[in-house]
């Protein structure tokens, strides 16, 4: 029985391919993070994590992967274009089997924003989260003023779910949820490339038999 299957996962797009993070991965992650996200007076994240220690930044991805339990788990793909890490694509479960929800978060590094990126990775996970999981809604959120979000969440048909006001940086924000039914979804011309999901299925909280 291989200890942690997700090493095996991989989506792969026309430009792009994600999988779950590792070590060195990570650690390339880190430095496109520290190469800047976005403008240092504004926060885009309804966690102010960039305000961090870039040590803090590793040890967040290493608990998600150290308490990751099929109900309740949370996958960080690296998202790479040629090989090469350009930001990250999360997508998480909680009681999966029973919910059959998947929430989404992502960033892109800046040099790397602009270009589509951003779409075709959340695309991914979408479809790998309705066609391979059985997910019947996706959610994610963004802060009222994170226009590069929305705007990827408008593309794939996302509606907006209600809003809560948050503290950040001492200031409030409006986190906007948005919801995503697989009718709603607006597919791209492409499909999604699925390799080493069978040996996955027990860890995210499905029958290994699922399809």
């Amino acid at each position: 029985m291989d200890p942690w299957p997700l090493r095996n996962l991989v989506l792969r797009t026309p430009r792009l391919e994600l999988r779950p993070d590792d070590d060195a991965g990570l650690f390339e992650l880190v430095e496109v993070a520290k190469r800047g996200i976005h403008e240092p007076d504004r926060m885009p994240f309804g966690v102010p994590w960039t305000d961090r220690h870039p040590r803090e930044w590793a040890q967040y991805y290493w608990m998600m992967r150290a308490t990751l339990s099929p109900a309740d788990w949370t996958v960080n793909f690296l998202t790479r274009v040629d090989g090469r890490v350009i930001g990250m694509q999360g997508a998480a479960g909680k009681d999966f089997a029973i919910t059959r929800e998947v929430h989404t978060g992502s960033w892109l590094g800046r040099e790397f924003q602009g270009k589509g990126y951003g779409t075709e990775m959340r695309a991914a996970v979408v479809m790998f989260a309705f066609d391979h999981l059985g997910a019947e809604l996706l959610t994610s959120g963004a802060l009222s003023d994170n226009q590069a979000s929305h705007n990827v969440s408008r593309k794939l048909g996302y509606r907006q779910d209600g809003t809560n006001r948050i503290a950040i940086r001492g200031n409030v924000g409006v986190n906007v949820r948005l919801a995503l039914t697989r009718e709603r979804f607006v597919r791209p011309e492409w499909s999604v490339e699925v390799d080493g999901l069978d040996g996955c299925r027990a860890l995210l909280g499905l029958d290994p038999s699922a399809s």
